[in-house]
């Protein structure tokens, strides 16, 4: 028998090696898996904790609304002390600060806003807002608490490529929002349009694993549900794409000048009042809260909270609400943000969007009115964010309706180019400047803004004004 038969050492050693290599290549995609599952657990279990929060509230309110006097100004003031206290990097909404971890060159202040600790402190804290009747959402903070756990499963696999490492707290991010909505796809495009920066990082697969395990995970516990029902409306081309242009004007103005105006307090207020705020942030934090109550009484109690109920009510033609609603929303959502508690804006924006759409909708009776409410929606949502493509994704998958697709992008990019107008850099990019500048003050910041927006040019087939940064 000849000797080439038998297998030589070095072949032993190459299948060995080979052996090896596909037994780590299984155990990293393991534990990928893992964080991913764990992501939509997460984001199911914040869910629930979210809606057991508005059940304490919606109790409150039933004893007396009056209450509400009580309990919003010492919510937010106990918010804002435990945030400022015990768990820096926990305020705002979640996405800003997901968007600076990716820009960030100091691995220690990373580690730091994307801890485990400060996740779950988000958790918390943001369900200490619900049930004070603060005016945010689940969604934003869900980014960052998915970031945070693909973070840690990164520093467990002990990657240290900053390539990879922020590869991981993109798709992180992205599981969060496709868990938090239950919409896969509008976390996809999530990802590249909001978080990605560049087109290695978009194309990541890694993203894509998790956004899918999240999602399965959020349906296997919870099931295949859509976060605002079923809609069936149709806008045919002709006279009902009226709709298209008041919506995106309407929606772009006022999700333009409500960024505008987020970004503006972001960067400091001036003078006497200003120098209050800096100095007695818990104050002013109750302060808030007494103002976010008043207008809960005003309204009735409708803008307490994410706003979820009224948008779903509104969206499937169930309630009708009068145009001080989206007003009122809108000005809790302002006076939520500026308390500076921990608490997204996603929810309160679809509130505010579906609310605005329901106005306009009475003008415009040759257009079915659930119609309009989806163009409003989703042209405010794209204005605030100025993410007309995941504005769209999102709507199109919470309502379950594709008939519709081709005039909430032409809504959604409508408003987008009037916010751009009032707001030149998008929300979330310039408050992640902010939150680098007042966490490493010698990072470049501005390269985050300019690479953020550069993300969105390409995604839309535009080229980059800027190469810098």
């Amino acid at each position: 028998m000849s000797a080439s038969v038998f297998p030589t050492t070095e072949s032993l050693r190459h299948l060995r090696e080979h052996a090896k290599a596909g037994t780590v290549n299984w155990r990293r995609k393991f534990i990928y898996w893992s964080g991913a599952i764990m992501v939509g657990v997460v984001a199911v279990g914040f869910a629930a904790l979210a809606d057991a929060a508005a059940h304490v509230r919606d109790h409150i309110l039933k004893i007396s609304p009056l209450l509400m006097l009580l309990v919003t100004p010492g919510g937010l003031a106990l918010s804002t002390w435990l945030t400022r206290t015990w768990f820096r990097g926990a305020q705002g909404s979640g996405i800003p600060q997901a968007i600076a971890c990716m820009h960030l060159n100091n691995n220690a202040i990373v580690d730091k806003v994307l801890a485990l600790r400060i996740a779950f402190a988000k958790i918390l804290l943001t369900c200490l807002g619900l049930l004070s009747g603060a005016s945010i959402g689940r969604e934003g903070p869900t980014v960052q608490v998915g970031a945070s756990i693909m973070h840690t499963v990164g520093h467990y696999m002990g990657i240290t490529d900053i390539t990879r490492q922020r590869a991981l707290i993109k798709a992180g991010g992205a599981a969060g929002v496709a868990a938090a909505f239950n919409t896969p796809l509008a976390g996809i495009v999530f990802g590249i349009e909001e978080l990605a920066h560049s087109f290695e990082q978009r194309t990541s697969g890694t993203m894509l694993t998790c956004v899918v395990i999240s999602g399965v995970t959020a349906i296997a516990l919870v099931g295949n549900y859509t976060y605002f029902g079923h809609t069936y409306s149709s806008v045919p081309v002709g006279t009902s794409w009226l709709a298209v242009l008041a919506c995106g004007i309407i929606g772009g103005l006022c999700g333009g000048g409500f960024s505008a105006l987020l970004v503006r307090i972001s960067r400091g207020i001036p003078g006497a009042f200003g120098a209050f705020i800096t100095r007695h942030p818990v104050a002013f934090a109750a302060l808030c809260g007494v103002l976010l109550a008043l207008i809960g009484l005003i309204s009735g109690g409708m803008t307490y909270g994410t706003g979820y109920v009224q948008a779903r009510d509104i969206i499937m033609g169930s309630d009708q609400y009068s145009a001080s609603f989206f007003v009122l929303k809108l000005l809790a959502t302002i006076v939520s943000y500026c308390s500076g508690i921990p608490g997204g804006l996603f929810a309160p924006s679809l509130s505010v969007g579906a609310g605005m759409g329901g106005w306009v909708a009475q003008f415009l009776p040759h257009t079915a009115p659930g119609a309009v409410v989806l163009l409003g929606t989703v042209a405010y949502f794209a204005a605030v964010t100025q993410s007309p493509l995941t504005a769209t994704v999102i709507v199109m998958e919470m309502c379950d309706n594709q008939q519709i697709t081709l005039a909430l992008l032409a809504s959604a990019f409508l408003a987008f180019g009037v916010s751009r107008t009032l707001c030149s850099h998008a929300l979330y990019g310039a408050l992640a400047v902010r939150f680098v500048r007042t966490t490493a003050p010698k990072q470049n910041s501005a390269s985050v803004v300019t690479a953020t927006d550069t993300a969105r040019q390409a995604s839309r087939g535009q080229s980059s004004p800027s190469k810098q940064g």
